[in-house]
């Protein structure tokens, strides 16, 4: 067997199935592009899913590729076994209706025991296949030799998820030999499919050939009309087999992660660390390609999966010696070790390392104390060794620590978890990760008939309006007709209708002839590129071969040219305003509004806003021609054009420039001079996620409109003041704002008069409980900063007390707690009843021993509020 570095794997893979006809496919974006059933692509083959389902057509039916891939669903097993990892790399070749079974078990073992390529002992191979799968079989025994001792048939080996494309799939093994089976059970481990490091599973062909149904039974499914081939092999675990690794970890993939790591940590790489260790170097790699690939941190979705990872990393990290945050100075290892392949890391670092480090403080500027409620409650539940499941909730909704972060720290000391009473909890949030897609992997059954549809289809509309068009194919529900009425799709010959692509929605209005109309509602690419438009009240039949006139609506198009042109120049504004670290993270253009978000870690103040408008404006107005070039990607790259990192571009691009202040690679549909887009407006300014904000605008018409009625409100604002100009209003507020505050001053010393005088009466009707004289009172909409200094006044006019005093405003709850020396040497610190009670109303709070205030959310819970208190005081 050769010795390999990681990289060097990688390379061959890939250089391997090009020598056998197979076009390279970049590898995606962690961050699915147009797929909203997944959270994260998850597989090599799903970034691909675009040609299994038959939405997109590849320019070549073999495909190979190395596939960023995330998995959380296993997440706790990371650093406890020696193969589980929340980020990995998925080499796969792939056959689009190509090749089939013997062809694709062929390249596989080839690739695995030629000594041209990796050289694995052929003797040391073990596969499985599906127990009717004679053709996997017999291509194995006869054509490969390999051994039919060698070979286990199992029922397990048939790759099914959802509806849609399934069938039988071979995995292949290899024998690590003897030093990997301390009990010597050999060959039993493979045979009897018990868990082991000694026979390791290497790669898996699916044969993609049957079309699932639900409640059809297996062996009923139809044969699909185009076969596929799918195939995954995680370069982490062949790498690990190659350099005789211990674990995946023992590679050059991990160990430069985890030599920084011991560089920082106050205990080595070995013995109950090694867990530790394998966490963060697997958590770093997730969280650096995740956030270089566009993701953010957040509170749901992948942004939910991203905080979850990089939290329970920072834990292990504390059990390692390590204080204070350290995980962002594991990012530029990471982008140095795998720069080879992905060196658009080291572009991202200095971004990643920031978003990284921010996150890291947040956490720990609520970590101790919520580890420390964590104890207290796990303390609490000695008895049923349960968590509570608001226990829970208050961790994760004030302390940051996500629920399965909790849940693993609990079942470390033995203690179950009550999820059904966190849900509950969470029943006004929206879904989380983990439950974020049943369908993650499904794929949607082949649509045959537009995937088969290749007759070109040209787009005029970056210049005409108006169509005049033959009618070349009509689909109704997907399925190609011969005509359609009511309502339907058409692809024509040649059209000005723009397809929604680029974030820029497409065009509308209508089709007609002497003997039919119709209204285009949408326009979305077919897979072959051609405009697919959707037409409605259709009147009449339309028919393969009908010549239509289309008209598109004129005044819409010209707004949503003015929006995404003004997007342009705001990204100029920005980067030239902000910085050049801006990089557009999304957009979104219709003809009302832009949106535009963008990379950046704090809001942009009223002064750089005003600035950035002005630069647009002035941008705008310097009369700045509009120019499209057809170029090369390598042409359009060193232009310096602006690209989106995600976006996959082909051969050829279009490139959009705007005098000299904007170039940008862009398919949209632009003004001709930038004095068209007549104003631009800021409507908005907002956080969309941790490190991502994002712009609202608006031009032409929209803005001014807006503007009018901006000033129109001012002007009755003004009037209803007696003021005689808008530009006395902020004088005014300002002398309204002061003169309020003081208002309020006054009314604040009078309550706190007239509490003064209620305290003699007050004081009088005090419980003596427990030995202490005890005062508990219910009040509504009082002022918060008087309730303090009225239960101090309590407190000091009557001996030995205990004040408790809850204040309902707009059923929402404020605790004041006050103890005298005598309270709280009997274990009644006020800070402590204080967060007690807040924790039960669904708030937070505290203070000191002697005084203490909190608050809650559920006015509903202060009787038994009351009765706890009570109960703890006798």
């Amino acid at each position: 067997m050769k010795q390999l570095t990681g990289n060097q794997v990688r390379q061959m893979f890939l250089d391997y199935f090009a020598s056998k006809g197979h076009a390279i496919e970049p590898g995606a974006s962690l961050v699915p592009h147009n797929d909203p059933t997944l959270l994260w692509i998850n597989a090599g083959v799903a970034a691909l899913k675009k040609y299994f389902d038959g939405s997109e057509k590849p320019k070549c039916n073999r495909i190979t590729n190395a596939q960023k891939s995330i998995r959380t669903n296993d997440i706790e097993n990371v650093g406890k076994t020696a193969r589980h990892h929340t980020f990995f790399e998925m080499l796969g070749n792939f056959s689009i209706g190509d090749y089939f079974k013997e062809e694709a078990i062929q390249y596989a073992w080839e690739f695995l025991t030629s000594p041209e390529w990796i050289g694995f002992d052929k003797e040391k191979m073990y596969i499985t296949v599906y127990p009717d799968d004679e053709v996997a079989y017999n291509t194995w025994v006869n054509i490969c030799k390999v051994d039919p001792s060698h070979i286990l048939r199992t029922a397990d080996n048939f790759w099914e998820i959802g509806e849609g494309p399934s069938g039988p799939d071979s995995e292949i093994f290899y024998d690590r030999g003897p030093k990997y089976d301390p009990e010597g059970l050999g060959e039993k481990l493979f045979f009897e499919e018990m868990e082991n490091d000694r026979y390791i599973e290497v790669w898996n062909v699916v044969f993609s050939q049957y079309d699932a149904k639900e409640g059809v039974d297996r062996k009923d499914y139809k044969e699909l009309p185009q076969k596929n081939i799918d195939t995954g092999m995680g370069l982490e675990r062949l790498v690990a087999l190659i350099q005789d690794g211990e674990t995946n970890f023992d590679t050059d993939l991990f160990m430069p992660v985890i030599n920084a790591t011991s560089k920082i940590a106050k205990h080595p790489y070995e013995g109950e660390y090694k867990m530790a260790y394998r966490v963060i170097a697997d958590h770093i790699r997730t969280v650096t390609f995740a956030l270089s690939d566009g993701a953010v941190f957040s509170n749901e979705g992948r942004g939910y999966v991203l905080r979850r990872v990089l939290r329970r990393a920072v834990r292990f990290g504390i059990k390692l010696g390590i204080q204070g945050a350290f995980m962002y100075q594991l990012v530029p290892v990471v982008a140095d070790m795998m720069e080879d392949f992905y060196p658009y890391l080291q572009e991202k670092v200095d971004l990643v390392t920031r978003l990284v480090k921010t996150e890291e403080d947040t956490f720990h500027a609520t970590l101790t104390n919520g580890e420390k409620l964590l104890m207290e409650a796990l303390d609490a539940a000695s008895n049923t060794k349960v968590l509570d499941g608001e226990v829970m909730f208050k961790l994760y909704d004030t302390y940051g620590f996500p629920k399965e972060l909790t849940k693993e720290i609990a079942e470390e000391k033995g203690y179950s978890v009550d999820i059904e009473g966190f849900n509950q909890q969470m029943n006004l949030q929206k879904e989380r990760a983990r439950n974020a897609r049943d369908d993650e992997q499904s794929m949607s059954s082949q649509s045959i008939d537009l995937m088969n549809f290749e007759i070109e289809s040209f787009f005029t509309g970056y210049i005409d309006t108006t169509c005049h068009s033959k009618v070349i194919a009509c689909f109704k529900d997907g399925i190609q007709v011969d005509s359609i009425t009511g309502e339907g799709d058409i692809i024509l010959d040649q059209t000005c209708f723009y397809a929604e692509s680029g974030g820029q929605i497409a065009d509308t209005g209508t089709f007609c002839n002497d003997s039919f109309t119709a209204f285009v509602t949408d326009v979305k690419k077919a897979p072959h590129k051609q405009h697919l438009h959707h037409l409605v009240d259709i009147k009449g039949t339309l028919a393969v071969g009908d010549i239509v006139d289309g008209t598109i609506d004129i005044e819409r198009r010209l707004n949503i040219k003015a929006n995404h042109s003004s997007l342009h120049l705001l990204q100029s504004a920005l980067r030239k305003v902000v910085g050049t670290h801006i990089a557009q993270a999304g957009s979104y253009v219709c003809a009302d509004y832009a949106r535009f978000d963008f990379t950046h870690f704090e809001k942009l103040s009223d002064e750089q806003l005003r600035k950035i408008e002005q630069e647009v404006n002035a941008m705008i107005m310097h009369d700045n021609p509009v120019i499209t070039e057809v170029l090369t990607i390598d042409d359009a790259k060193n232009s310096g054009a602006i690209a989106l990192f995600d976006e996959k571009y082909g051969d050829t691009v279009r490139v959009v420039s705007m005098g000299d202040v904007s170039k940008e690679f862009c398919g949209g549909t632009h003004v001709s001079n930038t004095q068209e887009i007549g104003v631009f407006k800021i409507e908005a300014e907002e956080s969309i996620g941790s490190g991502i904000r994002r712009i609202t605008s608006k031009t032409k018409m929209a803005a001014y409109f807006d503007l009018i009625a901006r000033e129109n409100t001012m002007k009755s604002i003004a009037n209803n003041m007696k003021l005689n100009s808008i530009n006395l209003l902020e004088e005014k507020v300002a002398l309204m704002m002061e003169e309020n505050n003081q208002l309020k001053k006054d009314l604040q010393k009078q309550n706190e008069k007239m509490m003064m005088l209620e305290a003699d009466e007050t004081v009088k009707q005090a419980k003596s409980i427990g030995g202490l004289n005890v005062i508990m009172l219910r009040k509504e909409n009082a002022d918060p900063n008087s309730l303090k200094s009225y239960a101090e006044v309590l407190r000091n006019k009557c001996e030995d007390s205990f004040v408790f005093i809850a204040n309902v405003s707009d059923d929402k709850v404020t605790f004041v707690v006050a103890s005298s020396k005598a309270a709280i040497d009997k274990g009644l610190k006020a800070g402590d009843i204080a967060k007690l009670a807040a924790s039960m109303s669904g708030g937070n709070g505290g203070g000191r021993p002697d005084l203490a205030q909190s608050g809650g959310k559920d006015s509903s819970k202060i009787d038994e509020i009351f009765n706890t208190i009570e109960a703890k005081l006798a």
